[in-house]
């Protein structure tokens, strides 16, 4: 009688359980941390272009970048390594809203946005961040 060799299907479903078992360990502990890289990534940016504002200031006796995107950008540019941060969060563009609210209200139409005269600059995102409170627009 020949003997036969390989697994049995109690094996493949013991075998396929386990794995299943790990799945639904790891997966909402990698979704977790895929959201706190995101948050992680826009107060990042967010610190690098406030930093290049206030040396901007710094430099130039007070005074603060021009109130236009464009001028914002070109200011900045001495002072940032590479092309100005995209936004991680919200519209996730490197676009500018130029506003004179005070404060400033993030309404999700640009990356970004600047108000050239107070100096404040924020997440133009009105969604909230991991902690499913604090709104990015706050950071």
């Amino acid at each position: 009688m020949k003997r036969r060799t390989g697994f049995t299907l109690v094996e493949l479903v013991v075998v396929v359980m386990i794995i299943g078992l790990l799945v639904a360990i790891a997966a909402p502990k990698m979704l977790n941390v895929m959201g706190d890289a995101t948050q992680n990534s826009a107060r990042m940016s967010l610190n690098v272009i406030r930093n290049a504002i206030e040396t901007y200031s710094s430099q130039n006796a007070g005074a603060l970048p021009p109130n236009t995107e464009a001028g914002l950008k070109t200011a900045l540019e001495p002072f940032l390594r590479g092309p100005f941060p995209t936004s991680s969060v919200g519209t996730q563009t490197a676009d500018i809203k130029i506003s004179a609210a005070e404060p400033l209200v993030g309404d999700d139409s640009t990356g970004w946005m600047w108000n050239g005269t107070t100096g404040e600059f924020i997440i133009n995102c009105t969604d909230n961040s991991e902690d499913g409170v604090t709104k990015y627009s706050e950071f």
